[in-house]
């Protein structure tokens, strides 16, 4: 994410709310600071729990509501990229037919 100036995100959302329907615009950002494209944008309807944007936005210390959105799902999308590599890593290691061996006898046999 690009901060630019005074604007908090080189990715724009637009959020309005009605009741408990929140409507977003989704920007998502290209290879480096360029704007969006109408290619990257996609427009979504999405019901959301306000209670629970409202939280995620205080836990993630966004200025709004739609920054909190953002950073959620870069840190699902970053979550997911570790786990998986993690999976990778555990492979290459049982594949790799190393021992380990237990000094401490606290390991099952």
């Amino acid at each position: 994410m690009a901060i630019l100036g005074s604007n908090v995100l080189a990715c724009k959302w637009n959020v309005h709310k009605c009741r408990k329907c929140v409507h977003v615009v989704l920007y998502f950002e290209a290879e480096g600071d360029e704007m969006p494209t109408a290619r990257t944008r996609s427009h979504k309807h999405f019901r959301l729990n306000a209670a629970k944007i409202k939280r995620a936005q205080k836990l993630l210390h966004a200025g709004t509501e739609t920054e909190a959105i953002e950073r959620a799902l870069d840190l699902v999308i970053s979550e997911h990229e570790r786990n998986r590599l993690a999976a990778e890593a555990n492979e290459r290691f049982v594949k790799s037919g190393v021992t380990v061996k237990d000094v401490y006898g606290t390991l099952e046999p």
